[in-house]
């Protein structure tokens, strides 16, 4: 099934549909207008995009459809083909990493105070505007980083939000240095702040149903690797939840030693059961959310992924077979990340 929005000039781009699980087909491949850049956006080609259990959440209605039509895809690599008006940070032939977080008021008491991923007003790629499941993305010069020219696409990709998130999880989960960390579920996200807490001397447990992604927690150097539900080895100081299962937020707490922290990190997550106070939450145990990520999160992080050489594991897939990747996601059959490139690099 086609889409055509408007006649001129057209990219070829996935969009979200109609809403609903991934086996009826909420995504749609087409041809899409593409708007000339406006004043301080860069037009980009884009060389991958990273697929995020983000995108699965739009296509699949967990999370409400801002606009009709949109093109999904944030964790975008590309080459700036144009510029609008007033660009002073990039220019043509740079590449350019575009990410989750695409603008904010810059006004408000949150903007003031360092904390722009609470801002009220803010918007989002893949969401609020269309994003990098497509040959061509506009992307706002002051919400797009600097990627180097060494490293591949592909392996670039993910570290623009399953990186950039996994990091300010990591930050949330308060992990002292030296520190016990659980990890809980072990797919695009988990990997790389698994490897961030490890280059800081962490001891990491890695609790996922996946005998796959246990195999790779234990390659990248963590103490040990169970099932989601297990109990791991020793007292956790700190824990992180990436997989989107409400069930296991008690199991995680119950984990925790005195004063430990539980850091959910998903945008969705099914609903929490009860809470016993004396065995989730006495002795200081504390629970946060992480919501998005600021922009100096996202430059602390690609900064110190270059130079910890973090390992990006990365399933690739052709363009044209960006629903057959987000199915996969969808069934857990992914090690890492998904990553979509064109076609004839695939």
């Amino acid at each position: 099934m086609a889409f055509t929005v408007s006649a001129g000039e057209t990219r070829h781009g996935w969009v979200v549909g109609t809403p609903g699980p991934i086996s009826t087909g909420p995504l749609v491949l087409g041809r899409k207008h593409v708007a000339a850049p406006g004043p301080g956006d860069l037009l980009l080609r884009v060389e991958a995009c990273g697929v995020c259990r983000t995108d699965l959440h739009l296509a699949e209605g967990d999370l409400a459809p801002h606009r009709p039509s949109t093109v999904p895809g944030h964790e975008i690599v590309g080459r700036v083909v144009a510029t609008g008006d007033s660009v002073t940070l990039f220019r043509t032939g740079d590449r350019v990493g575009g990410a989750w977080l695409r603008g904010t008021c810059g006004t408000c008491r949150y903007c003031r105070a360092g904390q722009e991923n609470l801002c009220p007003r803010s918007t989002y790629t893949g969401w609020d505007a269309d994003g990098g499941f497509a040959d061509l993305a506009l992307v706002p010069e002051t919400f797009a980083y600097p990627l180097p020219e060494a490293q591949d696409a592909a392996s670039l990709a993910p570290l623009l939000c399953a990186g950039i998130i996994g990091y300010r999880a990591l930050r949330r989960c308060a992990l002292p240095k030296g520190g016990r960390l659980g990890v809980y579920g072990f797919g695009a996200s988990a990997h790389l702040a698994a490897q961030v807490a490890l280059a800081e001397d962490a001891t990491v447990h890695v609790l996922t149903r996946s005998e796959r992604a246990r195999a790779l927690a234990l390659e990248l150097g963590a103490a040990s690797a169970g099932d989601a539900y297990d109990r791991p080895p020793e007292p956790l100081d700190s824990a992180i939840l990436f997989a989107p299962v409400g069930d296991l937020v008690p199991v995680a707490l119950e984990a925790l030693d005195r004063s430990g922290t539980l850091a959910i990190a998903g945008i969705h997550l099914t609903d929490i059961p009860s809470l016993n106070y004396q065995r989730h939450l006495f002795q200081e145990r504390n629970l946060r959310s992480v919501t998005s990520n600021t922009r100096q999160d996202g430059r602390d992080f690609l900064s110190l992924a270059e130079r910890i050489g973090i390992q990006v594991t990365v399933a690739p897939y052709p363009f044209s077979r960006a629903d057959q990747a987000l199915a996969d996601l969808a069934a857990d059959q992914l090690t890492g990340a998904a990553v979509l490139l064109p076609d004839s690099r695939t």
